[in-house]
């Protein structure tokens, strides 16, 4: 399949690991640019060399306000045009509703919930335009979620309250945007084998046990690899995707059933 993504430039937020490095390796090697965003300015400059001048890259929280707008001027800067983003915030601490505070609360909202607004927000304004003779050509943005969205995970009461809000407004700027040729979509991922989900099994003192014991409530009875997830987020990003927005759609081995 032609993704036609040769010289499009895309942001990526989380770009240095998991699921969002996959997705940039993945963009590149289909002839895209883009601009990675990471907190950990060592690690995002190691990673910005590994992947050669196809790559940028701007140290920085999505909770910082300007954040957003300096990547879209990077973006501008380094290659001359910015066509979506994929838009991927670190999980928020895990914690019961009753053991969660309201620092706790208060700080994965401006991280998670508005600084991943924010970031779509801006990126649907800066690629807005006027519909041309030509549409499905515009700009699009995946947003990163959890099957949070659609279901209580236990233990992870932050997130099960600030995805569901995210993902009505994926739907809500697709609406918004639509007109400008702009589509806007989420991703649900499942269990991937990443360096967090790794760190979580071996949280459990039984990082085998744990794996098995998952998988085996995984209808395909496995983790995914961080390039399975690309492989979608990666399409959705493209424009073989010109009639796909405001939906959510699960990446996680058929555990997650969304209606």
């Amino acid at each position: 399949m032609e993704l036609d993504l040769e010289s499009r430039t895309f942001i990526v937020s989380g770009g240095t690991k998991g699921l969002g490095l996959a997705t940039a390796k993945m963009l590149i090697g289909e002839g895209a640019k883009v601009v990675l965003l990471a907190r950990d300015e060592s690690r995002l400059a190691g990673v910005r060399a590994r992947l050669g001048a196809s790559a940028v890259a701007l140290a920085g929280d999505l909770g910082d306000p300007e954040l957003a707008s300096r990547a879209i001027e990077c973006a501008h800067a380094a290659f001359g045009r910015l066509d979506g983003a994929l838009v991927s915030v670190g999980g928020p601490p895990a914690g019961s509703v009753l053991t969660t505070t309201d620092d706790q609360w208060s700080s994965a909202f401006g991280s998670v919930f508005l600084g991943g607004l924010r970031l779509m927000r801006e990126v649907a304004r800066a690629t807005s335009v006027t519909r041309s003779e030509h549409p499905g050509r515009g700009a699009s943005i995946a947003v990163v979620l959890s099957s949070s969205a659609v279901q209580v995970l236990s233990g992870i009461s932050i997130s099960n309250g600030l995805r569901p809000g995210l993902a009505m407004l994926v739907t809500d700027l697709a609406d918004e945007v639509g007109p400008h040729d702009v589509r806007v979509n989420g991703l649900l991922p499942g269990r991937f084998d990443t360096e967090r989900v790794r760190e979580l099994d071996e949280a459990s003192g039984d990082a085998a046990a744990n794996r098995q014991r998952i998988s085996a409530g995984i209808p395909l009875r496995r983790y995914g690899s961080a390039s399975e997830f690309a492989h979608v987020a990666t399409f959705l990003l493209s424009p073989a995707s010109s009639y796909v927005t405001g939906t959510l759609v699960a990446v996680d081995g058929g555990s997650t059933r969304v209606p």
